[in-house]
């Protein structure tokens, strides 16, 4: 019979296996993550997770305008060394010049434009299979669970990161998503008494994480870099009221 140290062993090998199979890498003790503070800590091993699919949730325009300024913040913490993105969208909304604001190079930055959500999951699986991307976004509407699936077992070959913008989505089913995300707008704050509209600040919401903790944070983007302060999480009426299935 097995002992019990044998037994420990054996499910914390396990628990590693399935954690890479999602998408989660193990932690060396020299790692330090993206420097994204405490959202960090809501992940298994305190990393955020690359190489695996993310999705943000947007209600309406408002989110949606929050939602890619904070996937260029992300962006610039993935891309902080090297890389290209790819950033695929059914409108001209994205503004290259101004991803120089989060720290991005836009040249860095491949913008495609397409109007069929067929065309764009195309695309974003074409993207995610080029090991010569670091980040594929992309903004659609719907992805069902065999779709997403899909796509998990090509990042899992490519361990490119995908980052899915679904815009106001009619169902939010199960997806094989590591994450889960919802940004919102926030009032923002200057520094002293200075005049001016403030620095872009939003309410981020990890709705789902696997193996994680939902958390709830109000981050900044000031000329000092990522200002993060947690919030208590609560789920929104927006997200209650619509359609799961």
């Amino acid at each position: 019979m097995k002992t019990s140290i044998e037994k420990s062993m054996l499910i914390a090998d396990l628990q590693h296996q399935i954690l890479q199979w999602q998408g989660f890498k193990q932690v060396e003790r020299k790692e330090t993550g993206l420097g994204l503070g405490t959202l960090e800590r809501a992940f298994p091993g305190n990393v955020f997770p690359m190489g695996t699919l993310h999705e943000f949730i947007s209600d309406n325009k408002e989110e949606e305008a929050a939602s890619s300024g904070f996937l260029a913040g992300l962006l610039s913490f993935l891309m902080k060394k090297d890389g290209v993105a790819l950033w695929i969208s059914s409108s001209d909304q994205p503004f290259a010049p101004a991803m120089t604001y989060f720290g991005l190079e836009p040249e860095r930055i491949i913008f495609v434009q397409m109007q069929k959500q067929v065309d764009i999951l195309w695309a974003l699986e074409e993207g995610l299979k080029c090991t010569a991307v670091k980040v594929v976004v992309a903004e659609l509407q719907e992805i069902n669970f065999v779709q997403s699936r899909r796509l998990q077992l090509v990042v899992e070959k490519s361990r490119v990161t995908g980052l899915l913008l679904r815009l106001q989505p009619r169902m939010l089913g199960a997806t094989t998503c590591a994450a889960r995300w919802h940004i919102r707008t926030q009032m923002s704050h200057v520094e002293g008494d200075m005049p001016g509209v403030g620095f872009p600040t939003w309410k981020v919401e990890l709705l789902k994480v696997k193996n994680g903790q939902s958390s709830c944070w109000q981050l900044a983007w000031t000329p000092r870099g990522l200002q993060v302060e947690q919030l208590k999480a609560e789920r929104t009426a927006s997200s209650s009221k619509r359609k799961v299935g």
